[in-house]
């Protein structure tokens, strides 16, 4: 038997470093996408989690559209787990409100140099769902930009 006749099977994710996700280009496709990790970075201990899920108390789902025109979508469980994540809710989970924007507006939003109200007037934020629940969002992006630097 030669070389030639083996298979070899290989995971491209194998090759990876253990904290990168194999599709590390939405990171660079969607630049305020890093937000997540510095929400979840900013509910990492156990009261500030409990405190936020007690504020929150619904699943937060994101829809970022970049410059590309290309479609992503976040979520922020505030109901139950208090950590942010891909996707618009977590496995056999829905989120109670989709807000709708584009990237550039979702990071200026989380460093506070945007309001959502203005944002929405604009019709720049799309809200889909409980609106009054979407305003729970505020507190949870002051967390933020206290404790990160995006």
């Amino acid at each position: 038997m030669s070389i030639a006749d083996c298979t070899f099977h290989l995971d491209p994710s194998a090759l990876l470093p253990q904290h990168l996700e194999p599709n590390t280009s939405i990171t660079a496709n969607f630049p305020s996408s890093a937000a997540f990790d510095a929400i979840n970075e900013a509910l990492s201990s156990d009261s500030e989690r409990k405190d936020a899920i007690k504020k929150g108390g619904a699943i937060f789902a994101f829809t970022l559209k970049n410059s590309n025109g290309a479609s992503e979508s976040w979520h922020i469980d505030l109901k139950d787990t208090g950590k942010a994540g891909k996707g618009t809710a977590p496995d056999g989970k829905k989120s109670a409100v989709t807000l709708s924007l584009s990237d550039a507006d979702f990071g200026k939003l989380v460093k506070g140099e945007a309001n959502a109200q203005k944002l929405f007037m604009s019709g720049k934020l799309k809200v889909k769902g409980d609106v009054m629940k979407a305003t729970k969002m505020e507190p949870i992006f002051k967390k933020v930009q206290t404790k990160a630097k995006l």
